[in-house]
């Protein structure tokens, strides 16, 4: 029995009878866990716990289910996603969707519903799923399948990624942008043959249109985390890393990734109602930004405090790199199918500019001291970002950095390696990969569509991996992202995609507790169910230990406790 010393006072709540998955260094699996307030006191077996109750202790019976340490999805958009619910926001996504046609019925329904000229803002589509795409690869979402059915209304879909954009002609009107509008860098207007907008902006481009939508109030933006935290909760997930907020997300969706969020949590953990851990990149330049804009705002931000850092902690920086494989704006070595590299999307005029300039805002962050979770995605964009990262540690030595790549799909063998040889981590993303998977084979070609999110590379290198949804690209389902990891095939179809990148169940739950963890600077304190370890703890309705990996996403969370409370249960 694993215990610290335990006192005249009993736990206040001992969970006994189960599959305890402590997450420890050795995975150890016990089959009782206690609490006491706020601490977990004592693991081991089902007597030795049941000696330590009280008159007063709670004790769940278990029954053979699972216990595993809080979930940590360690790259969650909270605030953002809660603004993508109604109502903020219309679901024009799969499988609500299932074509060009659908979404146009729901924009109609939303435009009889609304004020006359009142914005119509969605979120989620994706032209892998709709029919009209598929059935002919030349069509694409048009701003006149919108002017149809809301000739009079601004409308402004978001995509599934979140790095694109359909807007109708009455938003591109209030917007200015026309034939002679020019993207700012980063960005893609898509046009027509005439020059024309066809109402399909790229990565920085959506900022012409998503800047002028209407804002949140801070009262507002507090609801929608707390909805998120409550939908958090009944999965079982107690931390998660808002990855991004600052003056470079004025202009994203609703600024869903604005300071105004950071207010709104800082709110939250002052009136005692934040019932979650996040820890937060600060958000200093735009997609498309420069080092300039980097310096300014983090000048403007420096590093804003809480009344709990344990519940909201401000540690890190977040760059955005290059943009993502679908919109072919990944940096990519080899060209795609269709042809083209890709590019970064930061400021300059030439690849040999932008890198400077990715390099020198790399640096800035590094010797402010902040963490750095850099978006990036193409391999060559990928080898620049792990260059940059070793040339700012030289530059200014720090002894525990912790910086991480985010998403890293094509990372190879090298950069894993420098990663590792720092102490340097990757974020990965195995439920995207589990949801589109058959999509990327017609991106990037089938043979770097099996090799995307290399999870086993990265752990057999010795990177520290870090699994999350991204939400709202996809759901926060954490049972998504662990099945995806052990059996590295498409949801749609079921036919494997790269399976020599399987790992097995302790390394995919260890992307969801203490690896995450170690990303917030949090590993000494929370992520494993071991004495002295805050109280986070989710009780799925089965054994883990004894399912198919097929059957993982089937299980279901019983009861879920935060800070040593009962949050939720089923």
């Amino acid at each position: 029995m694993k215990e610290v010393p335990v006192s005249a006072t009993a736990p206040t709540l001992i969970l006994t009878g189960g599959q305890v998955l402590t997450v420890d260094r050795d995975f150890t699996v016990a089959q009782s866990v206690a609490v006491r307030g706020r601490d977990i006191v004592a693991t081991g077996s089902d007597a030795e716990m049941r000696a330590l109750a009280g008159p007063g202790t709670r004790v769940v019976e278990l029954g053979g289910r699972t216990v595993l340490p809080g979930l940590n999805d360690s790259h969650l958009h909270g605030a953002a996603y809660g603004m993508t619910k109604p109502p903020f926001a219309i679901d024009v996504g799969h499988p609500a969707v299932g074509s060009i046609a659908d979404i146009a019925a729901a924009v109609r329904r939303a435009a009889r519903a609304s004020r006359p000229d009142e914005w119509i803002v969605g979120l989620g589509w994706d032209p892998g799923y709709l029919a009209e795409c598929l059935a002919d690869p030349r069509r694409f979402p048009h701003r006149r399948d919108l002017d149809a059915v809301a000739p009079y209304h601004p409308v402004c879909l978001t995509d599934f990624s979140s790095h694109m954009v359909w807007a109708n002609s009455e938003a591109l009107r209030r917007c200015g942008v026309d034939a002679g509008s020019t993207p700012p860098p980063g960005g893609v207007i898509d046009r027509d043959v005439d020059g024309e907008p066809t109402g399909i902006l790229r990565e920085a481009a959506q900022r012409l249109v998503q800047a002028a939508l209407p804002s949140p109030t801070i009262a507002q933006r507090r609801q929608a985390i707390q909805g998120v935290v409550r939908e958090l909760h009944a999965r079982g997930i107690t931390s998660y890393t808002e990855p991004g907020l600052g003056p470079g997300g004025t202009g994203t969706l609703f600024g869903g990734l604005s300071t105004d969020n950071w207010t709104a949590y800082a709110e939250l953990v002052a009136a005692g109602e934040l019932d979650a851990r996040v820890s937060v990149l600060l958000l200093p330049a735009p997609m498309g930004g420069s080092a300039a804009d980097l310096r300014k705002g983090l000048e403007e931000l420096r590093r804003p405090a809480s009344a709990d850092p344990r519940r909201l902690n401000a540690i890190g920086v977040k760059i955005f790199a290059d943009g993502v494989p679908p919109n072919r704006t990944a940096w990519m070595s080899e060209p795609y199918p269709e042809g083209g590299h890709g590019a970064l999307c930061v400021h300059g005029d030439t690849p040999a500019l932008q890198v400077a300039e990715l390099r020198e805002m790399i640096g800035l962050a590094h010797e402010a001291g902040f963490q750095l979770g850099v978006h990036v995605t193409g391999d060559r964009a990928i080898d620049t970002v792990v260059d940059a990262f070793a040339a700012a540690q030289a530059a200014a030595p720090r002894p525990d950095a912790r910086h991480y790549v985010i998403h890293g799909d094509f990372i190879g063998a090298d950069s894993l390696a420098r990663l590792a040889e720092h102490g340097y981590g990757v974020n990965m993303n195995p439920a995207i990969k589990w949801t589109i998977s058959d999509l990327m084979d017609e991106v990037v070609g089938p043979e770097r569509s099996a090799y995307q999110w290399p999870v086993r590379d990265a752990v057999e290198a010795g990177v520290r991996v870090c699994a999350s949804s991204d939400a709202p690209i996809t759901a926060p389902d954490w049972r998504q992202g662990v099945a995806g990891m052990l059996l590295r095939e498409s949801k749609a179809s079921g036919r494997p995609s790269g399976p020599e990148q399987c790992v097995p169940l302790a390394d995919a739950l260890r992307a969801y507790t203490v690896n995450a963890a170690w990303q917030d600077f949090a590993d000494d304190w929370k992520g494993t169910i071991e004495a002295g370890k805050v109280a986070d703890l989710c009780v799925l309705d089965r054994p883990l230990l004894d399912l198919d990996p097929h059957e993982i996403t089937e299980a279901e969370v019983d009861l879920t406790v935060f800070d040593g409370r009962v949050v939720h249960e089923r």
